[in-house]
């Protein structure tokens, strides 16, 4: 073996180290029914039940810190981080932008799991829809509208529409995805441009969702939720293929 080869095999054994002791940490963690907002160990105790150096742990811990699985206040100690999906979604945006360059499948793949999501479920939010909050997905509705008679884009009026459109379902991980994904969409919006978006179209899409929900078909919510995502596949496919 030459030696830039054992150089290659010992960083791959090193990675592999690291990736198991950062498994060991959660599962630390797991089994000791910490939660959110809870201490760690100090760093000599995590090292001495773990059988590693401290500098060793401390570089897995700084890559727990950056995936959000941990979180280290100077001063003040290490704790479990509280939910938070930031890393997940600069990871799905940097995935989608890059795949722009090639054949967009990072990005379309994106739309298609956000389209599963919100046809799947929205026949359960309007079991569950008050008439206030029918209301608000109203609202964002007429904030579209207003913003394409102006001729504005209307990224967040839209994702207020969605987000609105499953609060009733109470689930925190569900907006917080949905979150995840309107990150990742500004990015991609970015990036394709809206040149061939047509707003007053776009607002009315929207409407007829909403009219849907209103009179209750939940078959035909789902079918417009389902059309509402070729706008946004036809964009990508538009700046893959220039």
């Amino acid at each position: 073996m030459t030696t830039s080869g054992v150089a290659s095999q010992a960083r791959f054994s090193a990675q592999a180290r690291l990736r198991a002791l950062q498994a060991d940490i959660m599962d630390l963690i797991l089994e000791r029914e910490l939660e959110a907002g809870d201490p760690l160990p100090t760093e000599n105790e995590l090292a001495l039940a773990l059988g590693v150096g401290r500098n060793t742990l401390r570089e897995s811990l700084k890559v727990l810190q950056a995936l959000g699985v941990v979180e280290i206040r100077h001063g003040f100690g290490m704790f479990v981080a509280p939910s938070n999906f930031d890393a997940l979604a600069d990871g799905l945006t940097f995935r989608g932008r890059l795949s722009l360059r090639h054949k967009g499948g990072e990005a379309l793949e994106l739309v298609d799991v956000r389209q599963a999501l919100e046809s799947g479920l929205i026949g359960s939010a309007m079991d569950t829809m008050t008439p206030g909050q029918l209301a608000a997905v109203e609202e964002s509705v007429v904030r579209m509208e207003e913003l394409a008679a102006a001729g504005e884009t209307f990224v967040e009026a839209d994702a207020e529409f969605h987000r609105r459109l499953f609060e009733p379902l109470n689930n925190t991980l569900l907006i917080s995805l949905l979150a995840v994904f309107w990150k990742v969409y500004r990015q991609i919006h970015l990036e394709v441009g809206a040149g061939t978006e047509d707003l007053t179209e776009t607002a009315a899409v929207h409407r007829r969702i909403y009219e849907a929900v209103a009179d209750g078909d939940k078959a035909l919510a789902a079918e417009r939720l389902n059309r509402h995502f070729d706008g946004i596949r036809r964009r990508i496919y538009d700046a893959i293929n220039e």
